[in-house]
């Protein structure tokens, strides 16, 4: 797979130059400043007149019908509070807010207290209305080589392709520029090639963008690009490139989404086992002897036990010797029934499928429903801060998820602008959705629930990628892909998921001041007492040694 990722935005310098400030908008193409005196970029907007009805209201009060407010409002039906804040003032709709309903029969009703809103008349109106129109784009791709994943391997530098595109009609991409290595190009149309060259090990950078015939300019983008010799003779069937590619305006083969956002390029030459999403499940099998996995089963009755002692369970509901030898059959097929489905999951979100494995067997020895702690739920075992984790640092799926929950006029604002109760809301129906215990079905759990519940894992995990970036750039001010590697990155990311962003983010801020260097090797020792047992986790799920 071909790894890409957005950089950051237009660069902002600012130059102090014989007293003079001079801000400059970006950087002009070929090193050259832009002129004070250079035209004013056409805005991509345009004003369309819209028709409306206008509804007058009248705030009046019970008592001797005077109207106090006279407001107006663009849609049927009785004003908004806030409408009538805002048009009334505070004291006005603080009254009429506790006003209750006037209940006297009679045509007097002086006598009731209060304000009441009365419609008055409708008008037909027009408007003006300014729109934004979108902006050109432009998108990266390869030419001369499609690398494979794992290797990402080429037999030859294959070129750069970027491809500009204009949404507004007769209008049209006039040139693509930009910088390769501080080395600018420029190239007319909307198609321009860049030939690639060898790069350092941490990769190069390209910055890029269009020009339009409207008369302005794309965002600028970046991507980093990685060119490296595999060190073989170029002889037939060996020799040849590692190329990797990372940056959002990709177009090429899916995208390693938590790489895009620590921008670091996976190890090259192949990712390691556990980090890998294979092209069959038969791959990912496993057979492993899950005590508990087999306990549950035998408390469901999905194994025959005649004749262990204790009914093939220890007193903690784990299975014993025997019991785990009555279940190895039934727990070998069902650790392995979940495994097309997390290469699916792993296809939709990046998130590497053997990885997903390994941390459910460390989680629930991939057990859906809940036993072994309460309120911990799935086979990923999720918890109310791991919702948190979601709703806050995944918002793609924030916004996919609440409407679902609360409506779509809540769910405008961002999780941390909801109530409490609100957000109490989401968790909870999150933990729903993740625990698969079923009372009336065959093996006490509904597998159909616990296969749908992995794309939430997997959202999560996503979700701490987000969070152990930004906890690298609190602790060492530099983007995650530039102190910390690919691997390294994840078991971080996997430590969050388990034991919270508190331990990671201080052990991160001892290591980064006591060595200037942030690895798993030195963030691992610092993890205070309560958040020891994390080391061995990651390191059974990365494939250490779990004592290291």
């Amino acid at each position: 797979m071909i790894n890409v990722i957005l950089m950051g935005k237009h660069l902002r310098i600012v130059f102090l130059l014989v007293g003079i400030v001079i801000l400059l908008n970006g950087l002009a193409w070929g090193g050259e400043f832009a002129s004070a005196q250079a035209p004013e970029t056409p805005k991509r907007t345009t004003t369309l007149i819209v028709p409306y009805t206008e509804y007058t209201w009248w705030l009046i009060s019970w008592e001797d019908n005077n109207i106090l407010c006279s407001l107006a409002v663009d849609h049927e039906g009785v004003p908004t509070a806030e409408e009538v804040q805002k048009q009334c003032g505070l004291a006005l709709y603080e009254v009429w807010k506790n006003t209750p309903p006037c209940e006297i029969k009679t045509e007097d009703t002086t006598e009731c207290p209060g304000l009441y809103l009365h419609l008055v008349a409708t008008q037909s109106k027009k408007r003006e209305v300014v729109i934004e129109l979108p902006q050109p784009v432009v998108w990266v791709n390869l030419e001369g080589c499609t690398p494979t994943p794992p290797d990402n391997l080429c037999p030859i530098i294959p070129t750069l392709v970027l491809s500009g595109e204009e949404p507004l009609p007769d209008e049209q991409i006039i040139a693509i520029r930009g910088n390769y290595d501080g080395v600018p190009f420029s190239c007319q149309g909307d198609i321009c090639k860049v030939p690639l060259h060898p790069s350092p090990l941490q990769g190069s950078v390209v910055e890029f963008w269009a020009d339009s015939s409207y008369g302005d300019s794309s965002e600028h983008y970046f991507a980093k690009v990685r060119v490296i010799d595999t060190g073989v003779s170029n002889t037939p069937g060996g020799g040849g490139w590692y190329i990797d590619v990372i940056s959002d305006q990709w177009q090429g083969a899916p995208l390693e989404t938590c790489a895009r956002i620590w921008e670091s390029f996976p190890p090259f030459g192949g990712t390691p086992t556990w980090l890998t999403t294979p092209e069959h499940s038969q791959i990912m099998a496993s057979g492993d002897p899950l005590f508990y996995l087999a306990g549950r089963l035998i408390s469901q009755n999905l194994v025959n036990i005649t004749g262990c002692p204790s009914g093939g369970l220890q007193p903690n509901g784990y299975a014993n010797t025997c019991g785990l030898e009555r279940a190895r059959p039934v727990v070998e097929g069902w650790q392995n029934q979940f495994d097309q489905r997390m290469i699916e999951v792993s296809r939709e979100t990046g998130v590497p499928a053997q990885l997903m494995k390994n941390l459910f067997a460390q989680e629930s020895q991939f057990w859906p429903g809940m036993f072994r702690v309460p309120y911990e739920f799935g086979l990923g075992q999720i918890t109310a801060k791991g919702a948190d984790s979601i709703f806050l640092w995944n918002p793609t799926f924030y916004s996919k998820y609440c409407p679902m929950v609360l409506g779509e006029d809540t769910c405008s604002k961002s999780y941390l602008r909801l109530n409490e109760n609100e957000r109490a809301l989401l968790r909870g129906s999150l933990a729903i959705q993740a625990n698969a215990d079923c009372v009336g079905c065959p093996s006490g759990v509904n597998l159909n629930e616990a296969n749908f519940s992995i794309s939430l894992f997997a959202n999560t995990l996503k979700a701490n990628c987000a969070q152990v970036n930004q906890m690298v750039l609190d602790a060492t001010g530099k983007p995650a892909g530039v102190v910390s590697n690919y691997e390294d990155l994840w078991r971080f990311t996997i430590a969050s998921y388990h034991a919270g962003p508190g331990c990671v983010a201080f052990a991160m801020h001892m290591a980064w001041q006591n060595t200037s260097l942030l690895n798993w090797d030195t963030v691992s020792v610092h993890f205070t007492e309560p958040c020891k047992g994390v080391v061995p986790y990651v390191n059974t799920i990365s494939e250490l040694d779990p004592q290291e």
